[in-house]
């Protein structure tokens, strides 16, 4: 039998030819005229799941979009994983932005460009390959349930109701999870926690109809100016966010985790070069890797009203819209937050307009224990493949399925990740390195293999 790096090494260019192919198929799941390439790329990530040695796999029907669940049980005796991870990606606009088409990916420089290469196909195709390897060479060392969603870029909204539904088919030992970062290939990390979110949409309406700017503009409220207004209270001096009662429950760390935190290697100018600005903007009294890692946020994440085409126009915008979310850390509760800021909102409108507030999707923060034998064998199968010990990290990122797996399933989880903070996830000309994706597929087999004999040694 061939070893995992001569099988590897011996379909690299497959496993990455392969991958090209799932990254060409636009499944964008907030956008429904896309609701066919989203079932297109789930009846392909079964597939390639049954190619990769599962005994069983299937694309499972929900009141959205698909779920594919697969699984290679060896031994019932022994313990099992549960692979978690998306076949979905978020809308490419700015489409202009893009160096070359979001779905139709290059491979430029070492980095595979596209929409999805990194957040998450990327990174859950390399289990899939990962299990592959381990099949193929028939040295599986435990059993494993591979679950791929559709609706992780929406929210999950059904994935909780699919988890209910499947309790014994999804039992499990561990959740195994890669749609996180790592510092970098020369500093290899894991991320031990990751925030929470509340996603909120206003709407602010002013007169009942656009008006003439001339011939009312100054005499009547402007939803737009209101609106920025309103937005702007959001923040005090300190940039601290001044909903109330926003900050009563966040964990404050100790002086010694924030040392910790800021251990972590990290320079400050090349941050700014990176994104080309002069200074950073946050809560004061806090590093840049506190503020992305253990404090809360607020952020406007698009904004909009009155007439936004080429030319000019000049109307008083009737309404004016704007999407709000903000990143929880513990333990904030996502659904007590949404209805301390719809409040607050709503308080802070003159009587000269009206005030919507919804709340979209949400999710909670998690904090993961690195002391776990799931978390010593992804430390050990890095340092077996990087030749290093991880740094144990915080996301700044939302998965709010990680908690939900907690309640739900009662399982803990282990944030393997292997994408870079640079990787444009989410924006145009999101990337992935080669490298990163190969080095995924190499080390994964070791975690199931750490894992297994941790559970041996037990």
């Amino acid at each position: 039998m061939q070893s995992w790096t001569q099988y590897q090494n011996d379909n690299k260019d497959r496993f990455l030819e392969e991958l090209l192919g799932l990254l060409r198929i636009p499944s964008v799941s907030a956008d429904s005229k896309y609701k066919g390439d989203v079932a297109r790329c789930a009846d392909a990530v079964k597939d390639y799941l049954l190619q990769a040695g599962c005994d069983s796999a299937e694309v499972c029907v929900t009141a959205g979009h698909p779920i594919v669940y697969g699984e290679k049980i060896v031994d019932p005796k022994l313990p099992t994983v549960l692979v978690y991870g998306h076949y979905d990606v978020q809308p490419a606009d700015p489409l202009e932005l893009w160096h070359s088409g979001p779905f139709e990916p290059v491979v430029k420089d070492g980095r595979i460009y596209a929409r999805g290469a990194c957040d998450d196909k990327g990174q859950m195709f390399m289990h899939i390959k990962a299990l592959e390897t381990m099949v193929k060479t028939g040295d599986l060392p435990c059993n494993v349930k591979v679950m791929i969603e559709g609706e992780e870029e929406v929210g999950s909204v059904n994935l909780g109701r699919f988890l209910e539904e499947n309790k014994q088919r999804l039992a499990a030992d561990i959740v195994l999870v890669s749609d996180t970062s790592m510092i970098s290939m020369e500093h290899p990390s894991i991320e031990s926690g990751l925030r929470g979110l509340a996603y909120m949409e206003v709407e602010v309406t002013g007169p009942n109809r656009d008006l003439h700017s001339g011939v009312y503009g100054g005499a009547v409220a402007n939803p737009a100016t209101i609106l920025c207004k309103m937005i702007a209270s959001l923040h005090d001096e300190n940039n601290h966010i001044t909903v109330k009662g926003f900050y009563d429950k966040v964990a404050e760390l100790s002086a010694a985790e924030r040392k910790a935190i800021n251990d972590a290697p990290f320079s400050l100018d090349e941050y700014k070069q990176d994104l080309k600005v002069d200074d950073v903007w946050g809560e004061a009294g806090y590093t840049t890797l506190e503020r992305t890692g253990i404090r809360p946020t607020l952020e406007v994440n698009g904004i909009w009203g009155g007439y936004t085409g080429e030319g000019a126009k000049t109307v008083l915008p009737s309404k004016a819209y704007a999407k709000i979310s903000m990143r929880l850390v513990p333990h904030q509760v996502s659904s007590e937050i949404s209805d301390l800021f719809a409040r607050h909102f709503e308080a802070l409108a003159p009587a000269s307009v009206q005030v919507k507030v919804t709340a979209h999707h949400g999710g909670e923060p998690v904090v993961t224990p690195t002391d776990s034998p799931a978390y010593q064998a992804a430390a050990k199968a890095i340092h077996t493949t990087f030749g290093k010990e991880p740094i144990p990290t915080r996301g700044g990122g939302s998965i709010p399925i990680i908690a939900l797996f907690e309640r739900v399933l009662g399982l803990k989880t282990v944030l393997l990740g292997f994408g870079l903070d640079n990787d444009n996830i989410h924006s145009p000309n999101e990337k992935y390195d080669v490298a990163n994706y190969y080095k995924g597929i190499e080390t994964i087999p070791y975690f199931h293999k750490y894992f297994a004999e941790s559970f041996a040694a037990q």
